[in-house]
């Protein structure tokens, strides 16, 4: 009996399995770095709209300097918004992320198939 075939044929059918499980791994880091990255611009612009009336005096400063402290992020001064609430400066961010693998599509929202919308909120008290 000839077994010269078997390791083929199971490379084959292990291959596949193997590389979605690694592109899921990156697809989730992706995801991690990308919410990590909005919230801290969030709660950067949040902080700076309360205290620092000099470089965050206006809403549209205040929105600058959330893109400004999205390090790596494409992301338009629209995504921002910001506010005085009860508790404070209030910062909120969204972004939208596309999944690199297509069978993401469960996650489909508003924003297309295979991608979903993050949002980051941050209020600093003033």
């Amino acid at each position: 009996m000839s077994r010269r075939g078997s390791t083929m044929i199971e490379y084959a059918l292990v291959l596949p399995v193997l590389l979605l499980f690694i592109l899921g791994i990156i697809d989730c880091g992706r995801l991690l770095w990308t919410y990590t990255t909005l919230h801290h611009a969030a709660e950067a612009a949040a902080r700076c709209g309360a205290i620092d009336q000099v470089t965050c005096g206006t809403t549209g400063q205040i929105r600058s300097y959330a893109v400004a402290q999205a390090y790596g992020l494409t992301i338009d001064v629209s995504a921002f918004t910001a506010a005085t609430m009860a508790c404070g400066m209030s910062v909120t961010g969204q972004q939208s992320f596309v999944f690199l693998i297509p069978w993401f599509a469960q996650f489909t929202a508003s924003s297309g198939p295979g991608s979903i919308t993050l949002s980051a909120s941050a209020c600093y008290p003033t």
